[in-house]
């Protein structure tokens, strides 16, 4: 991989390891918030279309077949997404999603797109893989029962009110009674997750590069074509849009900059690098929001999130070396 597209990558991870945290706040607020973030991202970019190449060489029905796809797409990872928050442990289903993702684009660039990655590449996308899938059992609750803290000692199981998080606070997995022993319900989100990004990633790619679209167009386009589907879904919440907007209206903002710029980075990458690269890479985000989670929010198993976080970054480092 070139140096110019491994440095776009990195700067893609950091955007989309803060956008995800600026979101994370307000998971509560769930539709209202992310069809805001879509209008917003689509206004906020629209200005720069002109200045970044406009629609590129692609008529206009190839840029609205591309760009349509891809908004379908990604309105389903969306709600798979926070389906899986809601279900199971934050880090699990991350984590899950964020290897399942470039897992499977690897695969698919390989047999599919006829990409040939070099050992070391190869290499360093396995190493990824396990340091992300570390992150995630690390994230995983006890069995029984949520995670007690330090020196935390047991009581008598009695009803206790379910607390309301604050926003800000991290999530918790949904403990359902009498599945000692099973998989985690957000597992299988997380898994349809990574399909979903696997499903957008190689679709984009081939767009971007048959189309010769342009990145910032292309990203307002689906964000813009994303509105219609979203408000199907929050047509019954059309009620909660305005208190979200005045509430928050600072986190919106921050988000309609960083979600579109971290993925016009990674749009920008992969025409000039191949995806199978391109894609393991960018993961580097959930080393970022698993040391967010571990020093900020103070989640469990600290030192093994490290651990497995400085795995990720051997594997990005393999990457990234010359072939």
């Amino acid at each position: 991989m070139s140096q110019t597209a491994f440095l776009l990558v990195l700067a893609a991870a950091f955007a989309h390891a803060a956008w995800n945290i600026i979101a994370h706040g307000s998971s509560r607020s769930g539709l209202p918030f992310l069809w805001w973030g879509s209008l917003v991202s689509a206004l906020l970019w629209a200005g720069a279309v002109p200045f970044t190449g406009g629609l590129g060489t692609a008529d206009l029905g190839g840029f609205l077949l591309g760009a349509g796809v891809s908004a379908l797409l990604h309105v389903g990872y969306m709600l798979l997404l926070q389906r899986g928050y809601a279900m199971g442990d934050l880090s699990l289903v991350y984590a899950t999603a964020r290897g399942t993702g470039p897992l499977l684009t690897v695969l698919v660039a390989v047999l599919a797109l006829g990409e040939r990655p070099a050992p070391i590449a190869l290499a360093g996308i396995g190493v990824i893989l396990l340091g992300i899938v570390g992150i995630g059992l690390a994230g995983r609750a006890p069995r029984g029962g949520a995670a007690r803290g330090p020196g935390a000692v047991s009581a008598p199981a009695a009803p206790r009110p379910r607390a309301v998080p604050a926003v800000g606070d991290p999530p918790r997995s949904a403990g359902v009674p009498g599945r000692r022993g099973r998989l985690d319900p957000g597992l299988g989100y997380g898994l349809a997750t990574g399909v979903a990004i696997a499903a957008y990633t190689v679709w984009d790619t081939h767009a971007l590069r048959v189309w010769e679209l342009s990145p910032v167009a292309f990203m307002v386009g689906c964000a813009a074509l994303e509105l219609p589907l979203l408000t199907v879904g929050v047509w019954r919440r059309r009620r909660e849009l305005l208190p979200v907007l005045r509430t928050q209206w600072g986190r919106l903002l921050l988000f309609g900059v960083l979600s579109p710029l971290s993925y016009i980075l990674v749009l920008t990458a992969v025409t000039i690098a191949p995806v199978a690269l391109v894609a393991p890479v960018r993961e580097v985000s959930v080393v970022l929001v698993s040391l967010w989670g571990a020093f900020v929010f103070r989640e469990r198993r600290p030192a093994a999130r490290i651990a497995a976080s400085l795995v990720v970054v051997g594997g990005v480092l393999l990457l990234g070396a010359p072939s």
